[in-house]
């Protein structure tokens, strides 16, 4: 099968995961304006790739309120996006054993960053995708660390937990429109996401290759899946995990149809 989506609006695009996806979407002939803090890289990726595959819009996605505004510009600019990639992401680790010396301004700002703009760029361009005569789609990064959280990082696993159940409520209410809603859960990728806690060079020797990841993810893509998981869970087998994973998502089912029915 082919990808989905003829243009994508990639959010979290100048680096890391965002990055790799980017590149792999214009390798297949797919559009992408790529969304992100920091112009030079923005600039770098448009000119690499060309203006006729490639464009590029700064914004900060922290900046809630200006969220709607934005997604006007982008589509009023672009209004041929049938997809929208929510990407980017902060981690950080925080002790709470240790009140003191914990950056509880930093831990809220992980939170805004890493799930409440997502929930206001879904709120904000929903009405465009739902409004379009053809499918459309929201893809979410998160991570196997919203099922099974790391306890050195509380901000980053709570934040991507809210999101994957986030995921399951919209996927359950759009369940009769045009708009696809699809899950890719990383495992650890060679990244800057571990620079803030572990350095450069050790943070970016973690996981998996991130060019490696970006070809699993397309695979995934093209196939059609909603929920695409990759790699290992740490301390878990794959197996171990699925269970989780699909007890989780079963015990979902059973309560949505039971709400279906209350309405």
């Amino acid at each position: 099968m082919a990808f989905p989506y003829k243009h994508v609006c990639l959010v979290g695009a100048t680096s890391g995961i965002g990055r790799a996806m980017a590149d792999r979407l214009i390798a297949e002939g797919v559009k992408v304006t790529a969304v992100g803090r920091r112009q030079d890289r923005l600039n770098e990726f448009v000119k690499e790739h060309g203006k006729t595959k490639a464009s590029s819009l700064a914004f900060d996605i922290s900046d809630l309120d200006q969220i709607p505004k934005f997604a006007e510009e982008v589509m009023k600019a672009h209004s041929d996006i049938d997809c929208i990639f929510l990407n980017a992401g902060i981690q950080h680790r925080y002790d709470f054993s240790s009140p003191s010396s914990l950056n509880l301004p930093r831990f809220m700002a992980e939170m805004t960053t890493n799930f409440n703009s997502f929930v206001a760029f879904t709120h904000a361009f929903l009405p465009y995708l739902l409004n379009q005569s053809t499918n459309t789609g929201i893809i979410y990064t998160g991570t196997h660390l919203g099922i099974v959280p790391a306890s050195t990082m509380p901000a980053y696993s709570a934040s991507k937990a809210a999101l994957d159940s986030f995921i399951l409520c919209v996927r359950e209410q759009l369940r009769d429109t045009r708009v696809k809603i699809t899950n890719l859960s990383p495992p650890p990728v060679q990244t800057e996401l571990h620079d803030a806690e572990m350095g450069q060079e050790a943070g970016r020797a973690i996981g998996m290759p991130v060019t490696a990841f970006a070809d699993a993810a397309y695979k995934e893509l093209t196939g059609g899946n909603e929920n695409i998981i990759i790699g290992s869970v740490a301390a878990s087998s794959m197996e171990q995990f699925m269970e989780i994973v699909n007890l989780r998502r079963e015990a979902f089912d059973r309560l949505a149809m039971l709400l279906r029915g209350m309405k």
